[in-house]
């Protein structure tokens, strides 16, 4: 009975004290889940990074959306600094957020260039990291080839995701919201689903589990269900890696052929380069997407 556990454990079909995962959390300095006021942003931010010290997650930075330009260029290095005492690290996520199926690869590739002075005024080097924003890579072969190759000229490692959801949904909702306890419980209960779904899919795709990627965005809500969403990865047996650990894995060096407009999770990725069919990650509850709907 043993030799027959192992045997799952090497098949990546079991271990899940074996799990690994990288946090990582796009649009800082706050994502669109309010206005944009100081005292608000810097409030968010602490309680953040003071949940996820020593997770050795990763924020990925927007120099240039609303957030970053209410605190100024010194109130955004001061934030970012924030994450960097909390030992944490940054990556780009563009200057503006653009969405690239809508602007040309110059106009893209230049808002990529624009993040960089505030990165480096805060990391003292180049970032490493580059995280597409929305997820999306390029509409068409040759898009998605040109910009890999300014990312390779400009020496940025793509931060893929394998982990998607919903959580900008859950977080809009949030600020708005007039129980907003249900709502924190509604939203853990749909991050564990969604562990659960890409654990499972993770499996038939590849063959095994790996270190996964996950996706969060700078908001209030992340920031007051941080501590029981670290429990229910802890639960699941997961440890918190640095993202070049997850990446040294390799399960991110399989074929992705994916080209198009969405903005998927790279197991989505794999699985269309196989010609697998299509299942997609459980959506946010009715109730949640009603809302949402209500306030856009």
């Amino acid at each position: 009975m043993r030799l027959f556990f192992l045997g799952l454990c090497a098949a990546g079909m079991l271990c899940a004290q074996g799990r690994q995962v990288v946090i990582t959390v796009d649009d800082l300095p706050r994502g669109g889940d309010a206005k944009p006021e100081v005292s608000s942003i810097r409030a968010m931010t602490s309680k953040l990074v003071a949940a996820l010290r020593g997770t050795q997650a990763i924020g990925f930075v927007n120099p240039g959306r609303a957030a970053a330009t209410a605190l100024g260029e010194d109130g955004l290095q001061s934030i970012l600094k924030v994450w960097l005492d909390g030992g944490l690290e940054l990556g780009n996520h563009s200057y503006s957020h653009l969405n690239i199926n809508k602007a040309s690869l110059a106009e893209y590739t230049a808002d990529i260039l624009k993040a960089e002075p505030a990165l480096r005024q805060v990391l003292g080097k180049h970032a490493v990291y580059y995280r597409h924003p929305f997820l999306f890579t390029g509409k068409d072969d040759t898009t998605k080839r040109e910009l890999q190759r300014f990312l390779d000229e400009h020496h940025y490692t793509v931060a893929p995701v394998t982990l998607d959801n919903a959580d900008y949904i859950f977080a809009a909702v949030y600020t708005k919201t007039d129980d907003p306890t249900k709502l924190r419980a509604e939203y853990v209960r749909y991050m564990e689903s969604i562990f659960a779904f890409f654990e499972q899919r993770s499996v038939e795709v590849t063959g095994r589990e790996f270190p996964q990627i996950l996706l969060l965005h700078a908001n209030q809500l992340n920031a007051d269900t941080m501590p029981e969403l670290l429990s229910m990865m802890k639960r699941r047996g997961y440890k918190f890696v640095p993202l070049d650990t997850a990446l040294r894995d390799k399960t991110y060096s399989l074929p992705n052929d994916y080209v198009g407009t969405w903005g998927i999770s790279w197991i989505h990725r794999w699985a269309k380069t196989k010609g697998m069919a299509d299942k997609w990650e459980p959506e946010a509850p009715d109730s949640v997407m009603q809302a949402y709907k209500k306030i856009q």
